[in-house]
């Protein structure tokens, strides 16, 4: 039976290397000229640690960091920026976790959707995958019409199709 995986996998090298071009492009701008920032890359953890002097320039390292992972082929779902920043000293910190696998409650979120669509396809969870299949590709290739027109907040690939 044709089937087909629904992840949420981040790039480790694409992110570094977005990372590392946010910090040339920041270092280049002159309105960060003499100011302290600082933009880290927990790789164990995968976590963006920012460290700026103003809410002001937080706001402005966090558009450059979207628009160069964009850039870079990472969707800007992948950040994680509900977390609030918080001061400490003189400068503001934000820790940005980045979503790396599908939770539980978004694998249920996406079986349910596929399900109330009426196609005949079956889905299971299977730790950080979803995995669909189904007699058809073409109710394969609606699923996954289906999953890019949901604002689901979470960016998804899709792989391993099989016939």
């Amino acid at each position: 039976m044709p089937s087909f995986d629904i992840v949420s996998k981040v790039d480790l090298q694409t992110l570094d290397n977005a990372i590392n071009t946010v910090k040339k492009e920041i270092n280049n701008r002159y309105d960060f000229k003499g100011s302290p920032v600082e933009i880290d890359l927990d790789k164990k953890e995968m976590i963006v640690k920012l460290e700026v002097e103003s809410d002001m320039k937080l706001d402005q390292v966090i558009d450059v960091l979207i628009s160069r992972s964009m850039r870079q082929g990472l969707a800007a779902e992948i950040y994680d920026l509900s977390k609030e920043h918080y001061v400490s000293g003189k400068v503001v910190k934000k820790e940005v976790p980045v979503r790396n696998g599908i939770k539980q409650d978004d694998a249920k979120k996406i079986v349910k959707m596929i399900k109330d669509s009426g196609l005949k396809v079956q889905a299971a969870i299977m730790d950080d995958i979803v995995r669909v299949t189904g007699k058809k590709i073409d109710d394969l290739q609606d699923v996954i019409q289906k999953c890019r027109e949901a604002n689901l907040g979470i960016a998804l690939q899709y792989v391993n199709m099989k016939s």
